[in-house]
């Protein structure tokens, strides 16, 4: 045979598993506990091989007979249906499980350390056989590309800084190049956890390069034909962030109870209204991160709800931890004002939200008073707000609660000036808190320390002058 033909068959052929990987890829997973069992019998019920790995034989021998280990909905059925049509199999083996199968899904366990952290021994063990698994099938197979993903809770940077350089120490191969790295963090919830992959609230995957990213996409494609593609370390974050949403959720569930049992009021009856309001309780309403809440209702309500607890004897940590935390992020913002050693600031934006002229309990007026005590100029412009505001009427509602206008209720009209330009004049330093395109225009143009505590450019490339207080 010549060698050009030879050569367009080695093509041909390579193209062809190219192809069979992106589009049926055999799976080995590690870790057969709740995250690893589900997804075995899911991905077979998908088409997939997949093959099992565990180091606990008891494990390994319930999955390759077909039966669950653990006690799950449906569970079972799946497990014996993959096993009988030949699809599921299971081994101690991880090294000869990765040489067997082109994707390999982490869901070893990831405890806390003794000092708080995260446990990864579980992950680099699991990462030094994966990478002397590939180092054989890159040996032994023409396309060896492979894609490790992992699914546990890690901290973020541990896929890219702790897996990847393990597996590549142990391979000689490199990331990118020889075998892809995806972070997918399961959203399954125990009890109905083969259902939650079925039909998931979103699929994220993280992506060391784009062939990497195809292939898992393809994988999840019958449940999700639009999964969420960014940065590795964002996908580990959102894993993080979300757990703790729902722990935050439970605990603010859990206060109202205590709240209102020695009210007499009915918990649930409050919550089930709560929860009919999708516009913005429950909703992506509030929760970008940007600078303090204020206004004539949220720090007046939480002091409330906090002085009936207390007099009622209920002890509410989370609710009277929100205070807490909202003064520290106004002290943040003062903090980053100070690390300008700006002697005259600008503040663009004084009511607590734009398109009003309310100050009551504006947290930029806190931020205004603590540097003016330190004897730093402040010049003022708000879109909505003149020295003619009726501020007076404003500060006798806000008396007993709201430090930062008492203290500057008299002086802030002198403050004021009629254009956002004349107030970047001779300033040192911007604090930007409404989002404004005539403010965004100023920042860009100006070269001057910025305090973004709205951002104002949202994703396009970061300005060098620009500090945002959450990004």
């Amino acid at each position: 045979m010549a060698d050009g033909t030879y050569e367009l068959l080695n093509r041909a052929a390579q193209a062809i598993a190219f192809r069979v990987i992106e589009e049926k890829p055999a799976v080995s997973i590690v870790g057969l506990g709740y995250v690893g069992a589900v997804s075995a019998a899911c991905l077979s019920d998908l088409g997939h091989r997949v093959v099992g790995v565990d180091l606990d034989r008891t494990k390994v021998d319930a999955i390759a007979s077909g039966r669950s280990p653990i006690h799950e909905h449906e569970l079972g059925d799946l497990l014996s249906q993959g096993v009988s049509e030949g699809r599921i199999s299971a081994q101690e083996d991880l090294i000869a499980a990765v040489r067997d199968t082109d994707v390999t899904f982490v869901s070893v366990g990831t405890p806390t350390a003794p000092d708080g952290g995260c446990d990864d021994r579980y992950i680099r063990s699991a990462a030094r056989a994966i990478g002397e698994g590939l180092a054989q099938k890159k040996a032994h197979t023409a396309n060896a590309y492979h894609v490790v993903v992992l699914r546990c809770s890690i901290p973020p940077g541990t896929t890219m800084g702790v897996m990847v350089p393990e597996i590549e120490a142990a391979s000689g191969l490199l990331c990118g190049q020889d075998f892809g790295v995806c972070f997918n963090p399961e959203f399954l919830r125990e009890g109905v956890a083969v259902d939650d992959f079925r039909k998931p609230p979103k699929t994220v995957i993280g992506a060391s390069d784009q062939r990497a990213a195809r292939i898992v996409a393809r994988i999840f494609e019958p449940v999700d034909a639009a999964p969420i593609l960014c940065e590795i370390e964002t996908a580990e974050t959102v894993k993080y962030v979300d757990n703790v949403w729902h722990a935050v959720k439970v605990t603010f569930g859990n206060e109202v109870g205590r709240l209102c049992k020695p009210l007499g009021v009915d918990s649930h009856k409050v919550m089930d209204i709560f929860c009919k309001d999708t516009k913005l309780n429950l909703s992506p309403y509030y929760l970008k991160p940007g600078f303090a809440y204020g206004g004539s209702c949220l720090p007046k309500e939480v002091r409330a709800v906090r002085h009936i607890a207390e007099s009622h004897g209920v002890d509410l940590p989370m609710i009277k931890g929100a205070m807490s935390s909202n003064e520290a992020h106004v002290a943040e913002a003062i903090r980053m004002v100070r690390d300008t050693g700006a002697k005259r600031v600008a503040v663009l934006g004084l009511a607590f939200k734009p398109g009003t002229d309310d100050l009551r309990e504006s947290p930029i007026l806190d931020v205004i008073a603590a540097l003016r005590a330190e004897g730093v100029e402040i010049a003022a412009h708000d879109m909505s707000i003149t020295p003619d505001t009726p501020i007076a009427s404003q500060l006798s509602y806000v008396a007993h609660g709201a430090p930062g206008l008492s203290a500057l209720a008299e002086e802030l009209p002198g403050l004021l000036v009629e254009r956002p330009e004349h107030a970047i004049d001779g300033a040192d330093a911007i604090i930007v808190t409404h989002n404004h395109g005539r403010y965004r225009e100023i920042v860009k143009a100006s070269f001057k320390p910025t305090i973004d505590l709205v951002r104002l450019f949202g994703n396009e490339v970061a300005l060098p002058h620009v500090d945002g207080i959450g990004w």
